[in-house]
């Protein structure tokens, strides 16, 4: 069963390597690539994890870290994103990704959120079959020329 743990502008190095980690070995996954995020250095991953209402988890299973999430404040109308959802190969098939999501729409549900919404870019099926399993729906797609397509589901 994965542990998880709230992360705070001090864990800047494990948030680095989890995200660089994701970068590496799912580069068409995520909408800003290794090379945007190599420039910047500590601050930027400080400042990343010191967003004001940013909920930041990694996933640990025996105390290796394995997977992250993030959860930002959308908007004042009460939708909360998830971002930057991402399970190492090793991991995969354990429930991590579910816990990390569960997660996330716990964080939303305690802020006052009313909709967690995500963006997927297209083509990637296994990101897509892991949110319908939780209940998430497209809002906004445009096809496969879409840069991302949207989903969001009500939180209640």
């Amino acid at each position: 069963m994965p542990t998880l743990r709230t992360l705070t502008s001090a864990d800047w190095p494990l948030w680095r390597d989890l995200r660089l980690a994701a970068l590496t070995e799912a580069p068409n996954a995520f909408t800003h690539g290794l090379a945007e995020w190599h420039r910047g250095g500590e601050q930027r991953w400080r400042d990343r994890l010191h967003l004001p209402g940013a909920h930041h988890v990694a996933a640990f299973l025996d105390e290796d870290p394995v997977g992250l999430v993030g959860g930002l404040r959308g908007s004042p109308d009460g939708v909360r994103e998830l971002r930057s959802l991402w399970v190492a190969p090793k991991a995969r098939g354990r429930g991590v990704a579910d816990r990390l999501i569960e997660e996330v729409e716990r964080w939303a549900r305690v802020t006052g959120g009313t909709t967690l919404r995500l963006a997927v870019l297209p083509g990637n099926t296994p990101a897509f079959a892991l949110y319908r399993r939780h209940g998430f729906a497209p809002v906004v797609s445009a096809g496969e020329a879409a840069r991302e397509v949207v989903l969001s589901k009500p939180l209640r």
